[in-house]
């Protein structure tokens, strides 16, 4: 299939990547996760140095869209470079060809500009690559690069692997993939050269990447960290859940003193926040494992400012950690679903719930451990324990998941735990009740929560962290043991943390801002937002338009007139989150105008004839909806909240109801209106009609609309039997006909939102009804999105195009000796676009 495409060229990398992305087993054996355009486009604009000459490397490059990012964001520099040289690495044989066409493409977007580009296609291993460029062995002088932009293989590596054993000789001791592509990328890099990656967040704490973390601080200028509100959307396409950060660096530099932090919600953010934070708050200087703080944002700042303030460590306390001993399909023979005289109870994580043990459960898991020889090893005394869980789920709100464990919850003298919790004790003996009760609550605490998040950058509780966090002295935790009652809820457990532990209140408490902020986005997820409308800026957005700051309660919620900036302002102010100026039209348009969609807000109350674009526009919640939202947190609100929702649909309810009660308007002519039933494929038709048509076919008129609620929308009739064609009334018509007289050609154009594109059986019935049609023909297929494309790729006929609404002003061809013209014989002259 070749594919020509009238666009960038980034979005033509992006089709291809559509097209070959790997299906699920081969991402599990190879790590692969393709990179989608606007993870690309973010990084390669990460680059920062001119520079007239460029040796770029990309490591594990796919089909080559970091390498083609990268390219494009040069040739739109000022001052771009007059050469590029690229060293492109790939292993998987089958995404070479794409390769080595998104390497063409590069090539000719740089000859537009002058701009000399060579390539040079690794195919093989990365890992070997660099080993045979580092040795002397085998290289004297080994090629240094001055960029590398990297999506490496995420994938574990064991100790006795072959890449294990490679990166071992090159002095590089990593357990995951994408650590040994950065290290390697790292050092093939010249003095000065820029880094930038995407990849897992795991490197950040843990003993198993604790070398690596000290290779970076050794070799390189740690430049800034990008960060991610929703770990789904960096790789949505591929499903990835992993939390990731992209890093950006600069080899063989000293460290600079202060480092940036980005925080967006997704790649395609337009409000990222931006702040400079001093290094040693990222890093400790005294930390022997080097564990890497990412703070999003100043509260979290704050926070790890205090949480390192503690004096004590698990061991100054006179306690240990330790993984539970029962790893269950090493003990199969002797677990048991019930338990017996002869059996311990057994603990898993879901014998966890809600800081409380409910043993036994009906499930899948056993609720028992034989008591015998060969499990002596496994039990523990049935004492005071504090438990762990090893993972966390993503239902749960926090990372660190404690529970009290109490002898009571379970009879006998001894007791297991199972593999995935850990349990802190005293010489692998219970610890002093109190001491627990107060240990639970802090690790609980929203505070410990925010510290945690900075450096842990996935849902595994290790060992090594909760020996490494800072804890109270003794004495304050007994003390907050006894205020905290074990079945407290959040609010209570961080009254007592910041009263017990910090001896500061409300107003001086750095996680009331993250616990508003987290509430607010509760709210708008049960008020029927969508997705898009779910997230740090809207949240801010509603606290903001109910005047409410961190230490205020729902009760004093108030209704200000409020405007943009000045909502800006208040998120700055009162929440630490700093946006730029330039970003005000952001909120107006993702926020502030599904909020006024919804009657959550009004527009100008005190003067109704202002425009809304005005930039004096100010806005107001809603009356009702304030009196429900000052019941939040109370007894109230239940009642008060079903209440209005039984008057007032929610956002998505709303837009369907307006969507069925109006007409889409469809604009044929200048003078010329046509009214379409809404839903169905009549957004895109619309699209096709006022869009695509001016754009492809500007001189062409409409012969045929049809309509997700009648057949016949829109019919020329007597234009359509001039040109030979015969109306089936119950044959299947395409979507839209347009018809350029100049050059006799005749655009049957299907829209696909619920049925499928033009493949080889529709495109051969579409020949049949058009057999004898006196005009050359051309057949498109329409999609929305790219998203939509994806799952219909492969089935889209040869000799036809694909138009995305998207991206209107790109057409895309499938195979064919010409790009948009018809194939039909006869009509295939005429001047092409």
């Amino acid at each position: 299939m070749t594919m020509r495409s009238v666009g960038t060229l980034l979005e033509q990398v992006d089709l291809m990547r559509l097209q070959v992305m790997p299906a699920a087993n081969a991402r599990t054996t190879m790590g692969q996760v393709f990179t989608p355009v606007s993870l690309a486009r973010l990084m390669a604009g990460l680059f920062e140095q001119p520079r007239t000459t460029v040796r770029m490397l990309d490591p594990g490059a796919g089909m080559g869209m970091l390498t083609a990012a990268t390219v494009a964001a040069l040739c739109q520099r000022p001052d771009p470079p007059h050469r590029i040289s690229v060293t492109a690495c790939e292993l998987d044989a089958q995404l070479i060809p794409s390769l080595r066409m998104t390497m063409d493409l590069c090539e000719r977007e740089c000859e537009a500009l002058g701009i000399h580009f060579e390539a040079n296609i690794i195919k093989g291993d990365f890992l070997e690559f660099a080993a045979n460029q580092l040795e002397p062995l085998f290289t004297a002088t080994p090629m240094r690069y001055d960029l590398a932009i990297l999506n490496p293989p995420y994938r574990k590596i064991q100790t006795v692997s072959r890449e294990r054993r490679l990166l071992r000789r090159l002095g590089i001791e990593v357990s995951n993939l994408y650590a040994g592509f950065i290290a390697l990328s790292l050092q093939l890099l010249q003095r000065g050269g820029e880094l930038v990656a995407i990849s897992p967040r795991s490197f950040c704490n843990g003993p198993y990447f604790r070398s690596f973390r000290e290779m970076l601080l050794a070799r390189s200028d740690l430049r800034g960290f990008y960060l991610f509100e929703d770990r789904e959307e960096a790789f949505r396409d591929d499903a990835v859940l992993q939390e990731t950060v992209i890093t950006s660096l600069v080899a063989g530099c000293t460290q600079s003193p202060m480092v940036k932090m980005v925080n967006a919600h997704d790649p395609a953010d337009e409000m990222p926040t931006i702040q400079a934070i001093p290094f040693d708050q990222v890093v400790y200087p005294h930390d022997p494992e080097h564990f890497f703080h990412l703070v999003a944002h100043q509260d979290g700042q704050s926070v790890a400012s205090r949480l390192q303030s503690l004096p004590a460590t698990l061991a100054t306390l006179g306690l240990s950690v330790s993984t539970g001993r029962v790893v269950d399909f090493r003990a199969t023979a002797h677990l048991r679903r019930d338990p017996g005289p002869d059996t311990a109870a057994l603990l898993y994580p879901t014998h966890c719930e809600r800081g409380h043990v409910v043993w036994p459960k009906i499930g899948k898991k056993p609720n028992a451990l034989v008591i015998n020889e060969a499990t002596q090893d496994l039990l523990v005394p049935n004492e005071p324990y504090v438990l762990v869980k090893r993972f966390s789920s993503k239902e749960e709100r926090r990372r660190v998941v404690a529970t009290l464990f109490l002898p009571e919850a379970v009879p006998g003298s001894v007791v297991a735990f199972e593999n995935h919790l850990n349990y802190i004790h005293n010489q692998r003996r219970g610890i002093d009740y109190h001491l627990a009760r107060g240990l639970t609550a802090f690790l609980n605490s929203t505070f410990v929560d925010t510290f945690f998040r900075q450096f842990n950058g996935h849902t595994q509780v290790n060992a090594t962290d909760l020996r490494t966090l800072r804890y109270p002295d003794r004495d304050q935790l007994i003390a907050l043991g006894r205020a905290v009652s074990p079945d407290a809820d959040q609010h209570t457990i961080d009254t007592a943390v910041a009263q017990e532990v910090f001896d500061m209140h409300e107003e001086g408490d750095p996680t009331l801002g993250q616990r508003r902020i987290q509430e607010a986005l509760a709210l708008l997820k049960l008020l029927g937002l969508p997705r898009a409308q779910q997230n740090e800026r809207s949240a801010l957005t509603l606290l903001a338009l109910l005047n409410l700051k961190p230490d205020t309660s729902w009760a004093q919620a108030e209704a200000p007139l409020c405007g943009i900036t000045p909502m800006m302002e208040f998120f700055q102010r009162y929440y630490g989150r700093t946006y730029a100026p330039n970003t005000r039209e952001t909120v107006r348009r993702q926020t502030v105008h599904q909020f006024l969609e919804a009657g959550f807000i009004t527009a100008n109350p005190d003067q109704p004839d202002r425009p809304v674009n005005s930039p004096k526009a100010v806005y107001q919640i809603e009356a009702t909806l304030l009196a429900v939202l000052q019941t939040y947190g109370t007894d109230q609100w239940e009642v008060q909240f079903t209440a209005y929702l039984d008057t007032i649909e929610t956002l998505r309810e709303r837009y369907a109801r307006e969507r069925s009660g109006r007409r889409l308007e469809v604009q044929l002519a200048e003078a010329q209106l046509l009214y379409l039933t809404p839903g169905g494929q009549n957004e895109l038709v619309k699209q096709i009609v006022e869009v695509f048509r001016p754009q492809f076919a500007p001189e062409s008129e409409v012969l045929y609309v049809g309509d997700a609620g009648q057949k016949f929308a829109f019919i020329k009739r007597d234009e359509l039997e001039e040109l030979n064609i015969v109306i089936d009334e119950h044959g299947k018509m395409p979507d839209v006909i347009l018809f350029e007289r100049k050059r006799r050609w005749l655009f049957l154009i299907e829209a696909v939102t619920s049925h499928g594109p033009i493949d080889g059986k529709r495109h051969d019935e579409l020949r049949r009804i058009f057999v004898n049609a006196t005009a050359g023909i051309i057949y498109i297929t329409a999609f929305l999105d790219r998203k939509s494309l994806q799952k219909d790729l492969s089935h889209i006929s040869w000799e036809t195009e694909v138009w995305l609404a998207e991206a209107p002003s790109h057409l895309i061809h499938f195979d064919g000796e010409r790009f948009l013209g018809p194939y039909d014989s006869g009509y295939e002259t005429g001047s092409h676009p």
